[in-house]
């Protein structure tokens, strides 16, 4: 039997919100946090000195996408690729991002099921990666945002369905798509398209098997029907209103905001080579975004963090971009971290294996240089990671 792994010297953040620890050992044995004690009290093992680093949770990252490369049309390539070269691909991308720190992710949307190939990779052992849990193909309507990764589906009975087929691949959560969006021509974001009704019977379907329920939900109208509707998280969540935070508070709907989706594609531009019709809408929706964000955590909503990794230069190694973001638009960097951490991992009920450092839970842990509880930019600059147990990132002084 191996010595258990003993991680010592680092300032610990535990994903809870409250402020560092100094003095601790984090005991690993087993792919799972064996204890947290008195520096002193160590046991013997594999001790490995962290003085001068800070050792947190795992990230979780709720919205990727690892069918998407995020180049300036992330789309062309699935159309021009053979799935067997997406599927290459998504493997690459999954062990950027766990070496990026990030040891769970939701891939809400990809290519054939490629993404849940990647998943049995990542669990077998067969290559590296984070804990993924996958969606499968968004359920749409005919024509609707997102039909390239999408099963377009036109009513109640055909979006149950809908459901079933994803269901039936082995899907951990499922998508819905409420309203338009950035990424395809000739639908705008504020555009409601899948009916409450058809929401509804997706949701019921979805919790008959005990899965959770995204929407991606950018519109006033489409937003407040996924709200009633029931969904577990409202991705986006562009034009919020009182009265939608209000009910999402009371409902227990989480918002999964995803600022830096079209924050990088304003910042990139036509220069970049993104298509006009993707930087025309991602400038006209930043500011609303910006105070949707802002109004839902002053509300008190459940903000749990996500990135929309593989849209246009938005990359699955770069997740500190979209916490950067959300300490520049009024959280705390602590803040920003509890909802990359322990708020996603209840977000993806997760809850009890994951999103916190504390004995019994897996061992996804994550030692960077310096202090992100002062600087939130300290989370880019990884040396180490664990991802249930495995050495991911080895570490590095």
């Amino acid at each position: 039997m191996s010595a258990p792994l003993v991680l010592i010297g680092a300032t610990v953040i535990d994903g809870t919100g409250a402020e560092p620890l100094r003095g601790r050992a984090v005991v690993v044995e087993g792919g799972r946090i064996a204890a947290v004690v008195d520096a002193a009290q160590a046991p013997r093992g594999d001790r490995v000195d962290l003085a001068g680093h800070t050792l947190l949770p795992g990230l979780i990252n709720c919205h990727v996408h690892l069918c998407l490369g995020a180049e300036a049309d992330p789309v062309r390539p699935l159309r021009e690729e053979p799935a067997s070269v997406t599927t290459i691909r998504a493997l690459v991308r999954a062990r950027e991002t766990v070496e990026a720190g990030v040891t769970t992710v939701r891939d809400l949307g990809g290519r054939d099921y490629v993404e849940m190939a990647v998943r049995r990779a990542v669990n077998e052992g067969w290559a590296p990666g984070p804990r993924i849990l996958a969606a499968g193909k968004a359920i749409c309507m005919t024509g609707g945002h997102g039909w390239w990764i999408g099963r377009e589906t036109d009513g109640p009975d055909d979006a149950r369905k809908a459901v079933r087929e994803q269901l039936k691949q082995g899907a951990d959560v499922i998508k819905l798509i409420a309203t338009g969006g950035v990424m395809t021509p000739g639908v705008e974001p504020g555009a409601s398209q899948l009916t409450r009704d058809e929401m509804r019977a997706i949701i019921d379907e979805a919790r008959k098997a005990g899965r959770r329920t995204a929407a991606h939900a950018q519109g006033s109208e489409g937003i407040a029907d996924a709200v009633e509707a029931g969904i577990t998280t409202v991705e986006h969540g562009i034009f919020l209103t009182e009265e939608i935070v209000a009910r999402m508070k009371a409902g227990g709907a989480y918002l999964v905001a995803t600022l830096n989706a079209p924050a990088a594609i304003s910042a990139g531009g036509l220069a970049a080579g993104i298509p006009d019709y993707m930087v025309r809408k991602s400038d006209a929706v930043v500011p609303a975004h910006v105070k949707s964000f802002q109004l839902a955590r002053e509300s008190g909503v459940a903000i749990a963090a996500g990135s929309d990794a593989g849209t246009p230069l938005n990359a699955h190694g770069a997740y500190a971009a979209e916490l950067e973001l959300m300490v520049k638009y009024g959280m705390s960097p602590l803040e920003a971290i509890r909802a990359a951490t322990s708020v996603a991992a209840e977000a993806l009920g997760l809850g009890s294996e994951t999103g916190r450092i504390a004995p019994g839970l897996a061992a996804d842990l994550l030692v960077v240089a310096g202090n992100p509880a002062d600087r939130i930019q300290a989370l880019g600059d990884v040396r180490m990671v664990l991802a249930r147990g495995r050495v991911a990132r080895a570490f590095s002084a």
